[in-house]
């Protein structure tokens, strides 16, 4: 391991350690190239923004673990419009004081996670900053004619649908901010959930072909991200509690912390899982949660949510 800062390597060789971590033939030029997209297909792009100690600890998670994390929140994004990632864009703002291994480990697990989609680091940018942040931007490829999945075609008369854990990432959040590293190690898959939440490739590309007319992903807290869906289509959301129900280990880790596990559930956020509205069968991965009535709001049999808070940035 080296033991350079990033002030005593300086640009070039900050770049060269990164594009070594995450080595792409599109890379290494004043800006990627990337081959041209399907006939009758159309680019997807986002970006989000990690800051030290607001988003991620370095006490907490290893440096690839914030890249594989940078990642799949950014795909999260691609996947509920039901494109394909195929490219990403890695920006780092970091003291000069960054140990050079940090940030070649970062790009190293945007490299591991991007691989899972057959998608490259393509090129980025670095800067001197007081604070760490990470940017991540994502593109993607949205192929054919059908409408992409946004937050409007929601219809009375649907289906609620998800792919993925529902509260896992706050529990996990929850256990760290109590214990740090030393938690028990009966609630891995919590902590694990909330350092690299896990998204399964593809996912948003069936439900757009299979029917989907709406998607989102959970990453303010389900109700929050629900709410926010129901406005744009001016339709009511009622989510059946026995299919988001708490399962054993969430309801062991509220026990263990003293914390109601509905409030994981309901008002946790960042497990960035997929959810869609469709009028047809839950697709291949998803499982029915809830149905689209008319109306406006979001309610959980029927009722208001005992919990309704999420993540807001400022």
């Amino acid at each position: 391991m080296s033991k350079l800062t990033l002030g005593e390597a300086g640009e070039r060789a900050i770049i060269a350690a990164i594009t070594a971590a995450a080595p792409s033939g599109m890379n290494g030029d004043d800006a990627a190239v990337l081959a041209p997209p399907a006939p009758n297909s159309r680019t997807v792009a986002t970006t989000d923004v990690l800051v030290a100690d607001r988003h991620f600890r370095l006490d907490w998670s290893t440096p690839e673990q914030v890249g594989e994390k940078a990642i799949v929140q950014n795909f999260a994004d691609v996947e509920a419009m039901g494109a394909r990632p195929v490219a990403a864009l890695f920006g780092l703002a970091a003291p000069a004081s960054l140990p050079i291994d940090v940030a070649a480990g970062i790009a190293r697990g945007i490299n591991r996670r991007a691989g899972r989609y057959n998608a490259e680091l393509v090129g980025g940018d670095i800067t001197e900053s007081d604070c760490l942040v990470v940017s991540v931007t994502a593109l993607g490829i949205l192929g054919g004619s059908q409408h992409p999945l946004t937050l409007d075609r929601a219809r009375p008369g649907q289906h609620l649908v998800a792919s993925g854990r529902i509260g896992y990432s706050a529990a996990g959040l929850a256990l760290l901010q109590r214990h740090g590293l030393g938690y028990p190690r009966r609630f891995e898959a919590l902590v694990q959930a909330h350092l690299v939440p896990e998204l399964i490739p593809g996912r948003g590309v069936v439900a757009r072909a299979t029917g989907a007319t709406s998607m989102t992903d959970n990453s303010d807290g389900l109700i929050q991200d629900l709410r926010h869906l129901a406005e744009r289509s001016g339709v009511s959301i009622d989510v059946h509690s026995k299919e988001i129900a708490p399962d054993e280990l969430l309801v062991e880790a509220g026990k263990h912390l003293g914390v109601d596990p509905w409030e994981w559930v309901l008002s946790g956020g960042e497990d960035h899982t997929l959810l869609a509205t469709t009028a047809k069968e839950a697709p291949s991965g998803f499982r029915t949660i809830g149905h689209v009535h008319r109306g406006r709001g979001v309610t959980v049999d029927g009722a208001r949510p005992k919990y309704q808070s999420g993540w807001v940035s400022f």
